[in-house]
């Protein structure tokens, strides 16, 4: 018996027994689901973190108060706390900087804001920032209608406001809000420019912002002692390293660190942040291949027991193979091909689910179409190892029946 007669026989089996090969399979799908949809998902995360960071430059760098940076793990120790970096320092350091950059200063004035207009407002998560002319570009937005702040309502702290995709489409949905007056708080703000949508960026709620200008923010912030934030581009990626260094020194004599005092403040790359949460997805995907191995191994026993079962039911059908010539070979052979079977059903239709919901969570999150063909190949690799494993007991009991008492069976 070949090859293809053994496929033959293994499809005349499974199409015998539809319900048991059904369940067996649909065990095998969720295992293969799970494990592929989550490292398709991973993908999709990391792709939306590279695209987000990407869009600031590979030559930028921010400057903030050390201690505030993102920190994931650290065994529950709380960061230490330094003094805040304030408005003079953020303007002192953006006039005295000569290296060939853009430098942006920026400041939350609120994390839980309400816009209003009219009737309508929004939920109290908006953030208000204040910001400069450069913070734009700085931190990646384009503007999709109106203009950006002028020299003079920068130096005037004008009441003007660049408003985020999610506040035009919840209080905007049919009209040009440029030049509507809305509701920051108390204070009323006359909308100048929207930006286009830049997606929640792994949860920041990049659209869910208002910007207004930085010294605006400094009359109206609800925030106490709050620390400026500094955002540096360069013109050429090359001398990236020194730029910071230049920075370094510079801001060093801006908050009056002596010689042998450490820094009071960091300097953060515009991809470290990004390569920060990369880092720690690993823990993620390992946690969806134990996920996904689990599942499998109940598969594999499942898989067992109905190989089993099945050897016990056709015992007459192997003795009449043996009768007629098939040797053990080819009766391993059998079983273990219509163990694989059943597991390539469950793995096609695994990975079919699993790149769907990967997917569906890159365009949630504004990114591509991801095919993950290394997690695929995985997968389906794995089905066939779930398929010999299981069906090798049972493909081995299989050819050691005796042909003469298994025509006897009933």
């Amino acid at each position: 018996m070949n090859y293809s007669e053994n496929v033959k026989v293994a499809m005349q089996s499974v199409k015998g027994n539809k319900l048991r090969t059904f369940l067996t399979a649909i065990i095998i799908a969720i295992g293969i689901t799970a494990l592929v949809g989550i490292l398709t998902s991973i993908e999709a995360i990391e792709g939306s973190l590279t695209n987000t960071f990407s869009s600031m430059g590979a030559n930028s760098f921010t400057i903030r108060n050390r201690g505030i940076g993102i920190r994931i793990g650290g065994g529950g120790q709380r960061p230490k706390r330094y003094k805040a970096i304030d408005y003079r320092q953020a303007t002192e350091f953006k006039n005295s900087f000569t290296f060939p950059a853009m430098i942006s200063v920026n400041v939350f004035a609120s994390f839980g804001g309400t816009v209003k207009y009219g009737n309508e407002k929004t939920n109290p998560n908006i953030s208000i920032l204040g910001a400069d002319e450069n913070y734009l570009l700085s931190a990646g937005y384009k503007l999709a209608g109106g203009r950006n702040f002028s020299q003079s309502e920068l130096q005037y702290g004008t009441s003007v406001v660049l408003i985020g995709d999610e506040i035009k489409t919840r209080l905007f949905p049919n009209t040009d809000p440029v030049n509507k007056v809305i509701h920051l708080g108390n204070n009323k703000f006359r909308i100048i420019g929207v930006l286009k949508a830049k997606g929640s960026s792994v949860g920041f709620g990049g659209d869910k912002v208002c910007v207004i200008p930085l010294l605006r923010a400094k009359q109206v912030m609800s925030i106490t002692n709050p620390s400026y934030t500094i955002s540096v581009t360069g013109e050429d990626p090359a001398q990236m390293e020194a730029a910071i260094g230049e920075a370094t020194a510079l801001f060093r004599n801006v908050r009056n660190l002596k010689v042998s005092d450490e820094n009071n403040f960091e300097i953060t790359k515009s991809d470290a942040i990004a390569q920060t949460f990369i880092d720690n997805l690993r823990y993620v995907r390992w946690g969806g291949i134990v996920i996904g191995t689990i599942t499998l191994i109940g598969a594999a026993i499942a898989l067992m027991n109905i190989m089993i079962v099945s050897v016990t039911e056709r015992t007459r059908e192997i003795g009449i193979r043996k009768a007629i010539g098939a040797t053990p070979l080819v009766i391993r052979r059998q079983f273990l091909i219509e163990a694989i079977v059943i597991c390539l059903m469950g793995g096609i239709t695994g990975v079919f689910l699993g790149i769907l919901i990967g997917n569906l969570l890159s365009m949630i999150m504004g990114g591509a179409f991801i095919m993950p063909w290394a997690w695929t190949i995985l997968g389906l690799t794995l089905c066939i190892g779930v398929g010999l494993i299981s069906g090798l007991y049972p493909a081995i009991k299989a050819s050691k029946l005796d042909p003469v008492e298994s025509l006897r069976y009933e």
